[in-house]
This record gives C-alpha cells, sequence and structure tokens, in this order.
C-alpha cells in the first residue's frame, strides 16, 4: 500500500497562511494509477476532482482517504487528511485535460444488499463513462436509489463517471452482478428498451420494478432479454422515421419520467 501523507516543502505565500507540500512521486504514482480498475480494487480507492463532487461525497457515507487542494477550500477537513500544492502538482495528479482546483482520495465502501422493492434501474453492458454518470444523475433526479449493472458495464469508480455524476453518486446504491441470474430471481415486474415493444406512452406502468437498458451499439443482450416479459419502445415521430436509436441515458430519461408519471 502507498501512503498518501506530503512533506511540507515551501511557502507559497505568507498572506495566504497556509502551506505548500510538494507531492511525491509515490503520490502521483497512487493517484495516476487509480484510473484503472484494477489499482481501484487492489487499494480500495477511488479519486474525485471539482469543489462540488468532493463537497457532496464529503457529506455522504463515504470516507475521505486524502484531499489535496490549490486554494483554501475545505476548513473543514483535518489538516491530517488535507494538503496543499501548487497547480503544476494539482495538474500531474489530474485525469483532466484542465484540473480543478482540488482534487479528493476516497475510500470504496463495501456493497449493499439490493432490496427488491421499488423503482430499479438495471444496466446491461453500458461502456461509456459519460452515459453511467448521466444515468445515476437521472435516478437521482427521479428517485430511484438503486442500480443494478451488468459485470460488463463500466466501474462506476471510474474518474470520469464520478465526475459525470456531479455527485449524484453519493446518493444511489450500485450493485454489480450477473444481471440474468439477478433478474429471473427477481419478484418485480420487468421492462426492457426495444424496437419492436409495445409504446410506452400507451402503457399503464407501475411504481415498482425493473427497466432494463442496454449497450449503446448492440442493445440488451439476449441472455437478458430471455428474462424480461414486458417490451417497451420510444416511438419515433419523425416523418422519415431514420433516426436508428436514441442515446442510452436520453432513452433512460424519457423511461423514468413515464414511470414517474
Amino acid at each position: 500500500m502507498i501512503f498518501l501523507q506530503a512533506g511540507v516543502s515551501r511557502v507559497r505565500n505568507i498572506n495566504q497562511k497556509y502551506i505548500i507540500s510538494m507531492v511525491s512521486k509515490n503520490q502521483i504514482k497512487l493517484i495516476t494509477a487509480l484510473r484503472q480498475k484494477k489499482f481501484r480494487r487492489e487499494y480500495n480507492l477511488f479519486f474525485a476532482e471539482g469543489y462540488k463532487v468532493i463537497r457532496e461525497l464529503l457529506e455522504s457515507e463515504f470516507v475521505l482517504h486524502h484531499l489535496y487542494e490549490s486554494e483554501s477550500l475545505f476548513n473543514d477537513v483535518s489538516p491530517h487528511q488535507r494538503t496543499f500544492v501548487t497547480d503544476s502538482e494539482l495538474q500531474k495528479l489530474s485525469a483532466l485535460t484542465s484540473a480543478n482546483n482540488c482534487l479528493a482520495v476516497f475510500e470504496i465502501p463495501k456493497p449493499k444488499p439490493t432490496a427488491d422493492s421499488g423503482l430499479i434501474v438495471a444496466l446491461d453492458d453500458i461502456r461509456d463513462p459519460g452515459n453511467l454518470g448521466t444515468i445515476m444523475r437521472l435516478c437521482d433526479w427521479f428517485g430511484v436509489e438503486q442500480l443494478v449493472c451488468s459485470l460488463s458495464t463500466v466501474d462506476i469508480y471510474n474518474p470520469k463517471v464520478i465526475q459525470a455524476t456531479m455527485g449524484s453518486i453519493s446518493r444511489i446504491q450500485v450493485t454489480y452482478t450477473d444481471l440474468a441470474d439477478y433478474i429471473r430471481k427477481s419478484a418485480l415486474p420487468v421492462f426492457g428498451t426495444f424496437l419492436d415493444g409495445e409504446n410506452i406512452y400507451q402503457q399503464k406502468l407501475p411504481s415498482e420494478a425493473i427497466i432494463v437498458l442496454g449497450n449503446e451499439a448492440n442493445g440488451i443482450s439476449r441472455e437478458v432479454t430471455d428474462s424480461i416479459l414486458n417490451k417497451l419502445t420510444i416511438p419515433r415521430f419523425g416523418k422519415l422515421q431514420q433516426t436508428e436509436s436514441l442515446n442510452v441515458a436520453t432513452a433512460t430519461a424519457i423511461l423514468l419520467s413515464e414511470f414517474r408519471r
């Protein structure tokens, strides 16, 4: 395990009343390694960037491991878990083209069991981090507290996913599992999105259900499809009917809006 403890090296400006610390090579090595799933799992850590996301995580059940900032933003964080760095050093840690003024490393919490109740969104092989992050924000907006993902869906602790959630990750319980097996064992009605499904605007939809959305290019896998009895479609209204598909996050927004309506 590589520890995130920085040694004090210099003062940036005495009027700012805080000490700037040099980031060690080991710290840079660890945080850049956390961009990869295997190292996030090995160290049980992930990182977030930006004031809003970090503040949301600090006010949730996530446990802070260490915070880096280029200006005084989080005075409520213990000095032992807080290191001031230069903008150039923060850029070395960042996964963004242009770094924010803060980056925080958090512990990955232990997974919780999924309750078989309420409205649940299930994702089958979603690969794009931006889509997953946006779907989590939509779940947060529509009051969906549980998100179930296939084992091949992109990792929620991917830095791009964390960024796209804008803090909603702190309010959504996410479970990775064998999705087909999970659906077969659930007592909830299961709905999936298909081009040949029933018009969603003409259906009476339950308040408790599992809503399955599939891969951006291939849709819902055959194995998962076999367990879906209720097939829905979002109809096209364009005159030419030439649009092939909706973005999966856009489809999620429409589905959740109709289920909540």
